[in-house]
């Protein structure tokens, strides 16, 4: 994998994760979402209209435009596992800014993951 390659991987998935960490503090905002409630417009807008979901969406929107041309580039059986990176950024992410708890058990799972992945880059 080239280098330009690699960075557009690593953009795909640090976007992806981002959309994932705004996309919950948007939720956070307006507490659990009912199936009954989902299709109320109040509460969509309610929920849509935050800046968390908004930038949400667009870093979604613009990670697959990263993602497609990392994609054009690399093996989609290199490329799709090293989303599994996002599991890494957002356990972080969500320790620090959402104040979530990651017990143990869950650490070691991700040091399995991060394990995973390096095998993985270097086939």
């Amino acid at each position: 994998m080239t280098t330009y390659a690699a960075m557009l991987v690593l953009s795909g998935v640090i976007l992806n994760a981002l959309a994932q960490l705004l996309l919950k503090m948007a939720t956070n905002k307006v507490g659990v979402i009912e199936a009954s409630s989902a299709l109320s417009l109040g509460a969509m807008s309610a929920l849509f209209l935050q800046w968390p979901m908004i930038l949400g969406l667009f870093c979604y929107g613009f990670s697959l435009l990263i993602w497609l041309m990392a994609l054009s580039r690399v093996d989609v059986t290199l490329a799709y596992p090293m989303l599994a990176i996002g599991y890494v950024i957002n356990a972080f992410a969500a320790q620090y800014f959402l104040n979530e708890p990651v017990s143990l058990q869950r650490w070691v799972a991700i040091g399995v993951i991060v394990l995973g992945v390096a095998l993985l880059a270097r086939s």
